[in-house]
């Protein structure tokens, strides 16, 4: 309680003097005395008033004439003109309270984006030389070893160098559930050590870190304005000097068509006319549904580069998806080996194995895997055919290991096999036969039919694969996954091509893909998506949006973030001009007093910040308006990421 008076003093001081003012205006109306009161009017007036006074001043200087904080100093020096010395102090009472709640809305608005920011570790734990030492991350140099201790945070991305181990990635991917990585695997900056002590091999400097990448993003998005905040940025500027002139224009006006006249009447009518006017609900409340929606969307795994791609997402109907890594695990498995002239499947996959046993290809890796501990030949005079497969020789025979061009073009006749399966097929020929094939294959991830479903429950109206991959194989997913279209075995400019296409004529088109090969159609697209864990840097930078689970049932999500941000944004346009123009209205014909006018300022931007909350409730943990306070108290100068009025006015 007293931190809570503390912080909010002016208020807290302003409000005692004003109950006291009311008390003695009561006490002492009749006895002539009238200066007592009016002192405590007075007292309570310059607590609240005078910050507003300073920034009007302020203002002024910067060569904004119109802001928001001059109407309300001329609206209540007029009222304490006119003997209205409880409305003059109350409107500076409650517009003291709504900017408190502004912070505090700002502030709870930021609070995803700040548990990210207080993810990056300051202090890692080096080995050098035999002996450990404590540095900032930013001092360690990409190879060095780190250790970090359980409930750590791991301060530099790296590789895992300990056997097993278990993270928690809740703040990078919105996921609770932790990961378990192994040797070799890749282990993120900001990830929370589970349960035992491990090494990393550190593999990127301070700065290139995913959390890094992850904060500038988020941070740049905040700083990004979609159209509609342009628009009321805009129509403030123009409406807020239109309402001043209209003010003096209801103060003199009349003169020249009533008989009798009164200014004072007029003056205050005026007065009303000018506290309604500020377009405060709208300035505060916009951008911030804006920010909450960009926050709500960071805490679920979804990084949006700029408010700009909300009202994309809104509007996409049209969405072209990768194959491999996107709507597949990108992960390959040898799933069966068909043996052709009396060989086994061991000896089959030993000779495969061979060739592949430095490979680095994922296809390689999968029958490196699945050797299964069988014995390695050695390999002589052994080269790569581009695009085709591995060409060698074992024990002085020559030894094929690729795909059916590989085995045609060197005059080996194949066996006959089932290309309708959803495999990729590795041939190996051994003496000018052919000896087997290996069938691999990538499991469709999870979420990947769900997802589909989602999205065509959210009017997208078109969903097209586009893969590199064979077509066969590209067509048995996208049926599986109920698609309206597939085209397999593309290239980046031909994927392009089709992309291209689809653009304008009405449609608002996205893409999404991982592999490099897709940062050129993601740039072009509408509403560029990426897949944040498994994608590459060049298709993470040029994305609009960032998947960082790489779950595709996200982007799902992400369109039922962006409508519900556009649905709270026109509620809070909608209900505070509609208010304004209404008691507006009242205040020009005398029907309306400095207590409606209070209503119409302070009362509609509280009840617009309450509303534009929702979009944070709704997608994260939930909170109310008393909140508001609660998490100003948490933060010594909030960081103002949405407009304050001023900016707008």
């Amino acid at each position: 309680m007293i931190s809570f008076l503390k912080k909010y003093r002016e208020v807290a001081i302003a409000s005692v003097f004003l109950i006291a003012a009311l008390i003695a205006q009561h006490a002492f109306s009749f006895t002539g005395q009238e200066y007592v009161y009016i002192s405590l009017f007075v007292i309570s007036y310059l607590f609240v008033g005078g910050p507003v006074w300073m920034k009007a001043y302020r203002s002024v200087k910067k060569g904004t004439l119109f802001s928001e904080f001059f109407l309300m100093g001329i609206a209540t020096v007029g009222a304490f003109a006119l003997g209205e010395y409880a409305e003059g102090v109350a409107v500076m009472l409650f517009y003291m309270i709504g900017e408190y709640a502004q912070h505090g809305a700002v502030t709870k608005a930021r609070h995803s984006i700040q548990k990210l920011i207080e993810q990056q570790p300051d202090i890692a734990t080096v080995e050098r030389n035999g002996e450990t030492a404590q540095i900032h991350p930013n001092q360690v140099e990409v190879g060095d070893v780190i250790l970090v201790r359980p409930g750590e945070k791991v301060p530099l991305d790296g590789e895992l160098l300990s056997g097993k181990a278990s993270f928690n990635t809740a703040a990078l991917t919105g996921e609770s559930k932790p990961v378990s990585l192994t040797n070799g695997e890749e282990v993120w900056a900001g990830s929370i050590n589970q349960d035992t002590l491990v090494r990393i091999r550190v593999s990127s400097e301070f700065e290139d870190t995913k959390l890094s990448h992850i904060l500038e993003m988020v941070q740049e998005a905040a700083q990004r304005k979609a159209p509609t905040q342009r628009f009321m940025t805009k129509f403030a500027k123009v409406y807020t000097p239109i309402v001043v002139w209209l003010a003096v224009a209801v103060t003199f006006v009349p003169y020249l068509f009533l008989e009798q006249y009164v200014f004072q009447d007029w003056f205050y009518k005026a007065l009303v006319f000018l506290v309604v006017s500020c377009p405060c609900g709208l300035v505060i409340s916009i951008p911030l549904g804006y920010f909450g929606g960009i926050g709500a969307a960071s805490r679920n795994g979804i990084l949006l580069k700029g408010s700009d791609y909300l009202d994309q997402l809104r509007k996409m109907n049209i969405l072209f998806m990768d194959k491999t890594g996107t709507l597949t695990e990108g992960t390959f498995e040898v799933q069966s080996v068909i043996t052709h002239n009396g060989l086994s499947e061991a000896e089959i996959v030993s000779y495969a194995a061979s060739l592949e046993q430095h490979s680095t290809h994922p296809i390689g890796k999968a029958i490196l895997a699945f050797k299964n501990g069988q014995q390695l030949f050695e390999v002589e005079d052994q080269q790569e055919i581009s695009g085709k497969g591995l060409k060698g020789f074992i024990d002085g025979r020559e030894v094929l290991v690729g795909n059916a061009e590989l085995l045609k073009g060197s005059g080996v006749k194949l066996d006959e096999v089932s290309y309708s399966e959803p495999y990729t097929f590795v041939h190996v020929a051994i003496g000018g036969e052919h000896a087997g094939t290996i069938r691999i294959s990538d499991r469709i991830k999870e979420d990947s039919k769900q997802a589909i479903q989602q999205l065509r429950e959210k009017g997208i109206n078109r969903l097209v694969m586009l893969s590199g991959d064979n077509p066969d194989v590209v067509s048995f997913v996208a049926n599986e996954l109920g698609l309206d279209e597939a085209h397999g075995g593309l290239l980046p400019d031909e994927k392009y091509g089709i992309v291209k296409q689809a653009l304008g004529k009405g449609n608002t088109v996205g893409f999404i893909g991982d592999g490099v090969n897709d940062a050129p159609v993601i740039t072009l697209a509408d509403v560029g998506i990426a897949m944040g864990g498994i994608g590459s840097d060049a298709t993470i930078d040029t994305a609009d949006v960032v998947i960082q689970t790489d779950q595709p049932s996200k982007v799902a999500k992400a369109i039922d973030i962006s409508r519900f941000t556009h649905k709270v944004v026109w509620q809070n346009i909608g209900f505070a001009l509609g208010i304004k123009v209404l008691v507006m209205g009242l205040a020009a014909i005398g029907l309306a007093s400095m207590w409606e006018a209070i209503f119409a300022d302070v009362g509609v931007a509280l009840i617009a910040i309450a509303n534009a909350i929702r979009v944070q409730n709704k997608f994260s943990d939930g909170g109310s308006i008393f909140d508001l306070f609660r998490e100003q108290n948490k933060v010594k100068e909030p960081e103002m990421a949405a407009a304050s009025c001023c900016d707008a006015c």
